[in-house]
């Protein structure tokens, strides 16, 4: 389909040529990530399709159709939906804090009949639809330097206060770094972030000392130095770089892991399946799964430059940011560069919460290329 051809009254709203527009071999990379991930958990429960390879491929295709379905939905609806949604994730996360389901700890999950969520996934869109809806409006002196700033710093420290709280510091993390990169891809003032960074700096001893939790606390000083309690506290990252040191160059084989086949390695099937990758498919194997969260990263970030809209390119944008954060925290959690904070592996670990957040983030990006030539307004919108 030519750019002629799609500049035609009325073609652009056909299905079919819709369709035409999603970057199939984004869905062609994506399939091949969690293609591995089932793999690798078929691999972890002995050969055996339950209890998490069937349910996760199965996961995967049907939210796999709800991406195609979201990507022909028109962006002018994303845009509409964005406030509303933000506003939706609030009143979920004050509702956890209200009367919220308690397990190990932390109080996280809201229930609906025999079934429950964390509404922290809901924010983790809403955050990014709605900073790009306000950054849509907003004029560039605004968004470089002003007082008006102080609304989206806001609009991302409440969301990260009411997570926090719950507790849950990884999400929070996920969503405060997720909308500050949206702040500053929307044209922030270079003196602004030196002067947040170091801010950050300076307020991080005491929120160590005086604000994280015990447990929390525990975790860092646990990462600096995990050989301090090798069968305690440091269980987890050192058996992570048993299995990441022990895949050697090639691994040991499919199905030949020792530690997560003997049970050495714990949360092998969601937070730690990576380091199951390494042992059994060795550095080749590792790296040719980062090539292709690399490729889906790039994919992601050219359709937000091919935006014709403000609010599609940062839309876009940031659904690629949460996604290159997980893998990031996840990689250097399992590697022992960063303190374990229950981040998944994206597409490749067990988990249906993470992949929804996910899969609908990437709906959105679609959306965002199959209406790239949309010009986004407040009211109805026009197509150029």
């Amino acid at each position: 389909m030519t750019v002629s051809a799609l500049t035609r009254p009325g073609e652009r709203d056909r299905l079919i040529v819709k369709l035409s527009e999603i970057d199939w071999l984004f869905v062609a990379v994506l399939t091949l990530i969690a293609g591995a991930g089932g793999l690798m958990l078929f691999s972890i429960a002995g050969s055996s399709w339950t209890p998490w390879a069937a349910p996760h491929l199965i996961r995967y295709a049907l939210l796999l159709a709800i991406m195609i379905v979201l990507a022909v939905l028109d962006v002018r609806v994303w845009f509409a939906l964005a406030y509303p949604i933000y506003g939706l994730g609030l009143l979920l996360l004050v509702a956890v804090a209200v009367h919220g389901q308690t397990r190990l700890g932390a109080t996280r999950w809201l229930g609906v009949g025999p079934f429950s969520f964390q509404p922290s996934e809901v924010m983790k869109i809403g955050i990014v639809l709605a900073l790009a809806r306000l950054y849509h409006g907003a004029g560039a002196q605004r968004a470089r330097l002003s007082w008006w700033l102080l609304i989206p710093a806001g609009m991302i420290a409440v969301p990260v206060l009411l997570v926090a709280k719950q507790p849950d510091l990884g999400t929070a993390m996920l969503i405060a770094l997720t909308g500050t990169v949206i702040v500053v891809l929307a044209g922030l003032s270079w003196r602004v972030i030196a002067v947040g960074v170091l801010g950050a700096l300076a307020v991080a001893p005491p929120f160590f000392m005086f604000v994280m939790h015990d447990y929390q606390r525990e975790r860092i000083l646990t990462f600096l130095h995990p050989e301090n309690d090798p069968s305690g506290t440091g269980y987890h990252i050192l058996q992570s770089m048993i299995a990441l040191g022990s895949g050697g160059l090639l691994g040991k084989g499919y199905g030949l892991g020792s530690q997560s086949q003997l049970n050495f390695l714990p949360e092998k099937q969601t937070d730690f399946i990576f380091a199951t990758l390494a042992e059994e498919f060795g550095f080749v194997g590792c790296v040719s799964i980062l090539i292709l969260y690399g490729a889906v990263i790039f994919m992601a970030l050219r359709t937000a430059y091919l935006s014709h809209s403000h609010f599609g390119r940062l839309a876009a944008a940031g659904v690629t940011a949460t996604f290159a954060l997980y893998v990031m925290i996840n990689g250097a959690m399992v590697m022992g560069l960063a303190p374990v904070v229950g981040v998944p592996m994206p597409m490749l670990s067990y988990g249906g919460t993470v992949m929804v957040t996910v899969m609908v983030g990437f709906g959105l990006v679609q959306s965002v290329r199959v209406h790239r030539y949309a010009e986004v307004t407040s009211g109805k919108g026009t197509f150029v």
